[in-house]
């Protein structure tokens, strides 16, 4: 079973995820959207995604830092153990509840706005229970663990993580870990297979043109051109 779940299983959902992108490339492109339903709503969602996507983004950029960053790269700037334990601990449970308390939004308009509701697909639903479950999971993982200097997972998970990328899985280095843990990285792997068939596919399409195109100029007719604009004689100046 150890085999399995941390030998196996990683490579399974990163399989899973690249086919998944090529074929919904290939045959879904104009699928590989969010179906934003702005439309029919927008008042909550203004605060529900904003309060998600940067919620995520500082989960996923705490998950890149203690997984692959080395202890030792961290010591060097003097960023002691009880320092990165805290760090962790209080920036990654904010981190976490702003997610969750977006989703949470984000699932109660779906819910309580009909043209919502009846946009949302079974697949929508599978993302949003795994999604939770992911992050819940987390947080409960770091909560349980808060005396001290809490769990070193910088000793067992993250050295584990980085071995498969060389192809020779540590799976040893998993058989200590606790199972809160062990549970937030199996339902990781499974939501790692799971994005490219759900509208979290978006992830590998963030608008970065729009830092580099030029700025779109918008200007106003003023009060006393609203409505039709009225006729002149062509040879009149512009105001008059």
């Amino acid at each position: 079973m150890t085999t399995l779940l941390w030998g196996v299983l990683p490579y399974v959902a990163f399989a899973l995820l690249v086919a998944g992108l090529i074929w919904r490339y290939r045959y879904d492109k104009y699928g590989w959207t969010t179906r934003s339903s702005q439309v029919h709503e927008s008042k909550l969602l203004n605060i529900a995604s904003p309060a998600f996507h940067y919620g995520i983004l500082f989960v996923l950029a705490g998950h890149l830092v203690g997984l692959f960053v080395p202890r030792s790269w961290t010591d060097s700037i003097g960023a002691r153990e009880h320092t990165y334990h805290l760090f962790s601990l209080y920036g990654g449970t904010a981190a976490g509840a702003l997610a969750v308390a977006g989703i949470l939004l984000i699932i109660h308009r779906r819910r309580t706005h009909a043209p919502v509701f009846r946009a949302t697909t079974v697949n929508d639903k599978l993302m949003y229970v795994v999604l939770i479950a992911a992050i819940w999971m987390g947080m409960a993982a770091k909560l349980t663990h808060v005396s001290g200097d809490g769990y070193n997972y910088r000793a067992s998970i993250a050295p584990w993580a980085r071995s498969l990328f060389t192809l020779q899985p540590r799976t040893d280095l998993m058989e200590g870990v606790p199972v809160l843990y062990r549970a937030h990285a199996t339902i990781g792997m499974a939501l790692i297979a799971l994005v490219p068939y759900t509208r979290l596919v978006h992830l590998f399409s963030p608008p970065v043109q729009y830092l580099l195109r030029p700025y779109v100029v918008y200007r106003s007719r003023g009060p006393r051109q609203l409505g039709p604009r009225p006729e002149r004689r062509s040879w009149e100046r512009t105001g008059v």
